[in-house]
């Protein structure tokens, strides 16, 4: 392998493909980055065998690729990295010089890295399953923000670690649940295809930081074991988690006694407030709600406590409910609008947070139990 390329060309496809590697993997060909050079295009691949990301570089004016000799190579991705940026030209020649030994070439800087055996880099299928779904850029992150925070961070239920895309008759509904809240939002797609896939929560967030730059489109292929996500010259590939995903919507309430009607950074700053005052380490909000006034408060035995009135619309009886406050912060900043509605059907039910325009996207929260 022989290969010419610009350097912040080769920098950046790099740097896009390790976001997939994971470097203190047990699996030695797993820390690596690999580089193929055929047909006129440099296709670089990183994983860790649940994600997995191809980016192909593709020869053209701009980037200066000119391959001399096909061939590939499996190079630490920490060392490569380091290498290209730091490479005293506008251009970096890479060349396989004995075996597995590469040479990286500037101007007068030169670094020869032993790279790994290429055929001992798992096999990874990127073949496209069918035709996709797709939509914009902006929507895919949007729905991500709203949804994949609510996911669990424990293994103990692993596809609560996940979202849940569920696709029938036109209507898309994605839900993220930790069994303490979850996030709903439901979309409209013209497409003929059905879907119910579990995708973990950080394939999504990696799909966000990676690929969601622009208001062009994204395609979504999948099938029973993967899910692939498509913009141009790269692919992000994700498993599947195994398992089916728990019936949520008879956890939403269909109907609801109380409405709390305020300004949602207004909440978010009056939680935010309260954050250092914790029990067993969590922040725990109680709001006393009236039609006379509404106050949100917070006591610790050991720290202190803080009272706040709340500048909102109450409709309904009094009502007094505790909740952790992150949860209820974290929801608030997953919507949009300026002012939110938060309905409540009693003390120890579920409530649910939404939009004042748009009930597209539902958060719901469970009360936490409180003796004070």
């Amino acid at each position: 392998m022989n290969f010419n390329i610009n350097k912040n060309e080769l920098s950046n496809a790099l740097s896009i493909v390790s976001h997939a590697v994971f470097s203190n993997s047990p699996q030695a060909s797993l820390r690596g980055i690999k580089i193929e050079a055929k047909n006129d295009s440099l296709i670089l691949t990183g994983s860790d065998s649940d994600i997995s990301i191809q980016k192909t570089i593709q020869k053209n004016e701009d980037n200066n690729l000119n391959i001399t000799e096909e061939g590939s190579i499996l190079i630490d991705s920490k060392y490569v990295l380091d290498i290209v940026k730091k490479i005293d030209s506008e251009n970096v020649q890479v060349e396989i010089i004995d075996g597995s030994l590469t040479r990286f070439s500037g101007a007068s800087a030169v670094f020869k890295i032993n790279g790994m055996n290429v055929y001992d880099y798992p096999k990874i299928d990127f073949s496209l399953p069918e035709e996709p779904i797709v939509m914009k850029q902006s929507e895919l992150a949007s729905i991500i923000e709203e949804t994949a925070f609510a996911a669990s961070l424990k293994e103990t239920r692993p596809v609560l670690t996940g979202v849940n895309f569920k696709l029938n008759e036109n209507e898309l509904v994605i839900t993220a649940t930790d069994s303490y809240r979850l996030a709903k939002k439901v979309l409209h797609l013209e497409t003929s295809h059905s879907f119910n896939i579990t995708i973990p929560s950080k394939s999504l967030n990696e799909v966000k930081t990676t690929m969601l730059t622009s208001n062009d489109t994204i395609s979504i292929y999948q099938n029973n074991k993967k899910v692939q996500f498509v913009i141009d010259d790269m692919i992000l590939q994700s498993r599947l988690l195994d398992g089916g995903y728990p019936e949520t919507d008879r956890l939403i309430p269909s109907s609801f006694s109380y409405t709390l009607k305020m300004n949602r950074q207004d909440l978010i700053k009056a939680i935010d407030r309260t954050t250092f005052i914790k029990n067993d380490n969590m922040t725990i909000n109680k709001l006393q709600c009236s039609v006379d006034e509404v106050v949100i408060t917070n006591k610790s035995q050991e720290i202190g406590e803080s009272r706040e009135v709340l500048n909102a619309e109450w409709t309904g009886d009094p009502l007094n409910i505790s909740f952790s406050g992150n949860y209820v912060m974290d929801a608030a900043k997953a919507l949009k609008d300026d002012e939110i509605i938060i309905e409540f059907t009693g003390e120890m039910k579920p409530f649910i947070l939404k939009n004042l325009d748009d009930d597209s996207v539902i958060q719901l929260v469970l009360p936490v139990r409180t003796y004070n």
